[in-house]
């Protein structure tokens, strides 16, 4: 079963309660509902001091960075900027991984860039050299810095620890013992990252992380791309902690009905769309699975970092690459491009009178648990 996420011991739905769940909604109409309607000031969707304070609490947050297969073997790294800092993150000769702040001890310069395998880093513009440890290894013309101790000088450290197959970072302080009690184990040692992808658009993170929250616009604003296999409305909406699961079912899950329970399986017959909060997302599809995570870059420019991992099997048959590829190209293509540009539509509206704020109704109970999460946290 591609669907890991599933095993984890969290208060979710199981495979056999989720089925069920479905067919009673599509035999009734219905969907998941939330109990709370709630408005969200269109100000904290472009206010700069409402931006900062998010900007804090994302680096001092546990945040998915990486699939732990995106640095396969010792030596692997990956250079990219999170919640506004530039990160070096590096799987050590011990098979330990580590993060720091991407910055030379000298002048500042990064000292890496992009992503590869290498036994050590060396900043390009003095040839400072670092260990995969971060340990200052060498500084050419040493004497140049008399007094200079290396041991203080090496990468600065911050917090990272693998969970469940992905790599999380916390800029400030320390990851906490309890902070994965709340977070699904997704993928298993023998899955690989086979892509990854960047995106910038002009939309608020929190603008583009809604758009994954709800099933309510399928019909309407994918007419072409995901409705035409998938469901009008109809969801298997869960919330754990300030994470959601939303459960997208496609039309062929009716190809269930008439098999024994034990029979049933939930393996491409859904999409599971999982919240990792506060601005974290991993699709669980059955030829492959990604983890997003939507970077802040201002009030109103958000880059989208993701990484693709390929599924084991699907019905005991392998999966290939191009099948995977394929997978991916539909998504990103099609459903995403769509919800990216209502993102960004309606960042053109959130600073001129039309609405005060936006609001969320009982058929978006993720996005209302996202904002309450926020708010309480901010608070």
């Amino acid at each position: 079963m591609n669907q890991q996420a599933e095993a984890n011991p969290l208060p979710l739905l199981n495979e056999q309660q989720t089925i069920e769940r479905i067919f009673q909604h599509i035999d009734n109409r219905t969907t998941d509902l939330g109990d709370t309607v709630w408005q969200e000031p269109v100000a904290h969707y472009h206010s700069q001091e409402r931006f900062d304070a998010e900007l804090l609490l994302l680096r001092q947050s546990p945040i998915p960075f990486c699939p732990s297969s995106a640095l396969p073997e010792n030596g692997s790294y990956i250079a990219r900027s999170a919640s506004g800092t530039p990160l070096l993150v590096a799987r050590g000769n011990d098979g330990v991984v580590r993060a720091f702040i991407n910055a030379c001890r000298h002048r500042g310069m990064q000292v890496a860039s992009g992503q590869g395998c290498q036994k050590n880093f060396s900043c390009p513009y003095h040839a400072w050299t670092y260990g995969l440890d971060g340990a200052l290894k060498g500084i050419p013309g040493q004497a140049a810095f008399p007094g200079l101790d290396k041991q203080e000088h090496g990468l600065v450290e911050v917090s990272a620890q693998e969970f469940g197959g992905l790599v999380y970072v916390q800029q400030e302080g320390q990851i906490a013992d309890e902070a994965f009690s709340d977070k699904p184990q997704f993928f298993t040692p023998e899955q690989i990252c086979f892509d990854q992808s960047e995106v910038t658009d002009n939309a608020n993170w929190k603008l583009i992380t809604e758009t994954l929250l709800e099933g309510y616009h399928i019909k309407s604003l994918h007419q072409e791309t995901f409705y035409p296999f998938g469901l009008d409305n109809i969801n298997v909406v869960e919330v754990f902690g300030a994470n959601a699961r939303v459960i997208f079912p496609f039309k062929r899950i009716e190809k269930l009905r008439d098999l024994a329970p034990e029979d049933q399986k939930l393996d491409g017959m859904v999409t599971s769309v999982y919240h990792l909060f506060p601005n974290a997302s991993v699709s669980l599809l059955s030829k492959h699975a990604s983890l997003t995570i939507m970077e802040p870059l201002s009030p109103t420019r958000t880059r989208l970092v993701s990484y693709y991992v390929m599924n084991t099997s699907t019905d005991d048959r392998p999966i290939t690459l191009e099948a995977a590829q394929r997978d991916v190209e539909f998504v990103n293509n099609a459903g995403q491009v769509e919800d990216r540009a209502a993102a960004c539509a309606i960042q053109e509206t959130v600073s001129t009178p039309a609405n005060p704020h936006l609001t969320f109704g009982y058929f978006e109970k993720a996005i209302v648990n996202f904002h309450q999460q926020l708010a309480q946290k901010l608070s």
